[in-house]
């Protein structure tokens, strides 16, 4: 059966273009057919005048489920731009980092031909990632349905205005104050935007959701980590005729007018990424963000290969009672008197005997 990679490129920087021939012919090359968008496959043969190897352009040769993987080239952005094309079919994601930071993407450019020998021989597992289930209502009425991998982003609409915001948890009201906006945010995206305004960083296996204000007005207005079962909720307050913009995965937008309400949930559709790397999650944190580990001694041996004696224990000696008062002694009890005593001087070393 035939095994097929469908690559998406940012095909607007040549840097991607140079990544995309590549891919294309190094997945040739192993045996594996290369799929591509009508659009991107088009740049690539305005830019480089001709192919070498035959593309199987997508939806006209093959249909997305027909897909083994999607070899993803760019930052993450061009990582969620591939999310919302493969959420709804159950393909995996690879990313290959062309940008900044690519914090979801698994592998470099310097290191393709190695990814596509991972690809080619089976050599990668697939972990799945929370997304959250967005709306907005307003007058009661949903005017917005969308889904998001990072976060949901509510933002003042205008740089002289704040936001007035009552954040709300399980149906029940948390907290107002005014703001630049509120982050909800995923594991995932708790690297992104999140992290930006001060949020904690999750582990993506922790199953959790996130609230974090921006430039928040207020002394309770702290990131906070809640169920992943919780619904969260925010509303722009009528204080003001502040206006909000809802921005999901910083792709698609909606306005918010005063006595809007966002409310966000777990979806049941999760986003799937490949991983070709073992590394545990705190590796990736120091190689993305070049984080000083200088000093590190690793961990203990394990207990049993150690031969130590017995552990000491240390034993608190117990408070001696109270003794009662002297009683005074002299001629007047009838008592014989006690000697003075008396204190030796200290020997003279100078002298000898």
């Amino acid at each position: 059966m035939s095994r097929r990679v469908l690559i998406l490129a940012h095909t607007g920087r040549e840097e991607s273009l140079k990544a995309a021939w590549e891919a294309c012919a190094l997945l040739h090359a192993s045996g594996l057919i290369t799929v591509m968008q009508k659009s991107e496959l088009g740049d690539m043969v305005r830019f480089f005048g001709r192919l070498d190897q035959p593309v199987e352009v997508l939806h006209d040769h093959v249909k997305l489920p027909d897909v083994e993987l999607v070899m993803v080239l760019g930052g993450d952005g061009t990582i969620l731009r591939a999310a919302e094309l493969v959420r709804e079919v159950d393909v995996p994601l690879l990313g290959v980092n062309l940008g900044h930071v690519g914090f979801l993407a698994e592998s470099e450019r310097a290191d393709l031909a190695q990814t596509v020998e991972w690809i080619a021989s089976r050599d990668y597992t697939v972990e799945e990632r929370m997304t959250i289930d967005v709306q907005v209502w307003v007058k009661g009425q949903k005017i917005w349905h969308t889904w998001a991998l990072n976060e949901a982003a509510i933002e003042k609409g205008n740089r002289e205005r704040m936001l007035e915001v009552v954040t709300e948890v399980d149906e029940r009201p948390l907290t107002s104050f005014g703001c630049d906006g509120v982050v909800l945010a995923t594991p995932t995206g708790s690297t992104a935007y999140a992290f930006s305004a001060g949020g904690p960083v999750v582990w993506p296996e922790v199953e959790a959701l996130l609230i974090v204000p921006i430039s928040a007005h207020a002394l309770f207005a702290k990131p906070l980590v809640v169920s992943p079962r919780s619904r969260l909720a925010v509303e722009i307050l009528n204080r003001t005729d502040a206006q909000g913009v809802l921005w999901c995965d910083g792709r698609r937008s909606v306005d918010l007018p005063p006595g809007a309400r966002v409310e966000v949930t777990r979806s049941a559709t999760p986003v799937r990424l490949a991983r070709t790397h073992q590394t545990p999650f705190s590796g990736r944190l120091v190689r993305k963000f070049e984080l000083p580990i200088q000093g590190w001694r690793g961990p203990m041996p394990e207990a049993q290969t150690i031969h130590t004696g017995p552990v000491p224990v240390i034993r608190t000696l117990r408070q001696a009672a109270s003794l009662p008062a002297p009683r005074h002694v002299g001629p007047e009890t009838g008592l014989p008197a006690l000697p003075d005593a008396t204190i030796d001087p200290p020997a003279d070393p100078t002298t000898v005997k």
